[in-house]
């Protein structure tokens, strides 16, 4: 009998633990009431102000970044037609250099006029801002190895006795493909800080200025080859339109064209 006891004592102990646990709950429950107006809240009063502020961003970076659309556009497509105009050049037979550092070079800035264009067809959009920078950051990477490869063209112009090449490399070619590169890389790690359209055009302003100088160089290689004339005068207008996005992210307006230069045909 004495375990019946021991069982029907428990019960009440049970049933008491049970109802201070429920009492206690209630009391909880009714310390801190809900308020009706919070059922009423818009979803967006639930956003973390760190989105919120990484939306804004991206907002103005969108906004920052569309007037230098299609200056670009136009220039990556010079620079792209540029580069194969140097890789036809280098096998015709005055010059008859084809496989070698310059031919390398003429498709590393091919691929970067591509990035170029590619970066500019994503300035059109709110969320291209990362496909900017990457395709930017790209192009600088093409330029910059271009040198590696010009470093190469040296060298074949030493051992051929090509010395007016191998001066022409040295002096007007490397400086500027290289500045050009390193501009062009500042200007995609300034996106990636979403650093301001003023910052991001000083620094597209300078690799148009460096790009110019390239061109006036690829122009000295051979000035009585048309391939080489053609692509100096592609890559001065890639400059020019490099130069012109710059300013329109910075504000600088252009002077407009007088006469009947507007006309195409």
């Amino acid at each position: 009998m004495k375990p019946t006891c021991i069982r029907l004592q428990s019960v009440p102990v049970v049933i008491l633990s049970c109802s201070i646990i429920l009492l206690w709950h209630t009391n909880l429950v009714a310390s801190f009431p809900i308020s009706s107006s919070l059922t009423r809240l818009p979803y967006h009063s639930f956003t973390s102000k760190s989105t919120k502020t990484s939306h804004r961003h991206h907002s103005q970076l969108y906004n920052s970044l569309k007037p230098a659309a299609q200056p670009l556009l136009d220039c990556g497509k010079a620079l792209a037609r540029s580069g194969e105009l140097l890789i036809d050049a280098t096998s015709s037979p005055k010059l008859d250099i084809y496989g070698g550092g310059l031919s390398a070079a003429g498709a590393n800035i091919r691929n970067a006029g591509d990035c170029i264009a590619q970066a500019a067809a994503s300035c059109r959009f709110k969320t291209g801002a990362e496909l900017v920078c990457d395709e930017m950051r790209e192009g600088a990477t093409c330029l910059i190895e271009a040198v590696d490869h010009l470093h190469k063209a040296v060298n074949d112009a030493q051992v051929d006795g090509m010395l007016d090449l191998k001066k022409c490399i040295e002096n007007d070619l490397m400086p500027g493909i290289k500045g050009c590169g390193e501009k062009l890389e500042a200007a995609g790690a300034g996106i990636m800080r979403r650093e301001t359209g003023v910052y991001i055009g000083e620094k597209l302003v300078g690799a148009g200025e460096d790009l110019g100088q390239l061109a006036l160089g690829v122009q000295q290689i051979h000035p009585d080859l048309e391939e080489i004339r053609t692509s100096g005068q592609r890559m001065l207008y890639a400059a020019e339109k490099m130069k012109e996005a710059g300013n329109n992210l910075m504000g600088v307006e252009q002077q407009e064209k007088k006469g009947k230069s507007w006309l195409k045909g």
